[in-house]
């Protein structure tokens, strides 16, 4: 096991996303797990049912005693929920030189909003120039781009636009998008580079952001330069997806326990 990955996100009771997506995925890929939470939540595969935000002392005095000790390699960003916590977040990461990966959950799944509208602003301003790697969908990208993101062409003009909001570079996942493929685009100020894998047809991709975010946070921990991170990260959402377990009545859980050795070994070739 090496690397280690600070995650500061929300708990989602379900198993299927949140921090428990993110330690399910950093442990499968040979990496070290902590966890800073910024809130609890009630759900299952059809809803969030209710949400409850930890105090900010508490979540300050969390990512405060992680980075002490045991140390950290990396830093994950999910669910902050609000303006308050973002700030708190903000400041207990001010100064850090470590990697740092968001993915700016704004949705969930099944409609729920999960960062309060005010707070992009606050998002954009304050923690965009703090992160390494932002990792929006379509959905997320169009709200911090300030334009309709509905094709492939639209794609491109958005990571251009992110890359002016001081973060260094950005993985847009094209999954909204219709059609047999899924691309998605890593833009840094060098270029772009266009990943494509065959779509698999199934509702069960709860905790997909997640897990791609954790997966890329996990390989930087471990030392793999971007793009390398990244088609890795790829390559196990895919697979986690294609042995899905099938749980739950709606959108339901990725299979987090599978191993991915052959199929990174292919992509990168």
């Amino acid at each position: 096991m090496r690397g280690r990955v600070l995650v500061i996100a929300g708990s989602d009771s379900g198993g299927g996303a949140g921090v428990q997506a993110d330690i399910k995925t950093i442990l499968a890929l040979d990496a070290y797990a902590m966890t800073a939470i910024t809130a609890l939540t009630v759900q299952d595969t059809l809803a969030v049912h209710a949400i409850h935000p930890v105090p900010l002392p508490f979540l300050r005095a969390q990512i405060a005693t992680a980075l002490a000790d045991p140390g950290a390699d990396a830093i994950k960003i999910g669910m902050l929920g609000d303006a308050g916590t973002i700030d708190a977040v903000c400041d207990a990461l001010a100064g850090t030189t470590l990697p740092v990966v968001l993915d700016p959950v704004m949705v969930a799944k099944s409609g729920v909003a999960l960062l309060a509208p005010d707070a992009v602003s606050l998002l954009k301003r304050r923690l965009l120039p703090l992160v390494s790697l932002l990792t929006p969908n379509l959905p997320e990208a169009a709200v911090l781009a300030g334009m309709p993101v509905d094709d492939v062409a639209a794609m491109h003009a958005a990571v251009r636009t992110l890359l002016t909001l001081g973060v260094p570079a950005v993985l847009l996942k094209g999954g909204h998008l219709a059609g047999e493929r899924v691309i998605d685009l890593l833009a840094t100020l060098d270029g772009v580079e266009s990943f494509d894998m065959p779509r698999l047809l199934t509702r069960h991709t709860h905790g997909t952001g997640c897990t791609l975010a954790s997966a890329v946070a996990a390989g930087l921990a471990q030392g793999l330069e971007l793009s390398a991170a990244v088609t890795r990260a790829r390559a196990y959402v895919q697979a986690a997806i294609a042995a899905a377990p099938g749980f739950g009545a709606g959108h339901g859980p990725i299979n987090h326990a599978v191993t991915i050795d052959a199929a990174w070994r292919a992509a990168r070739h």
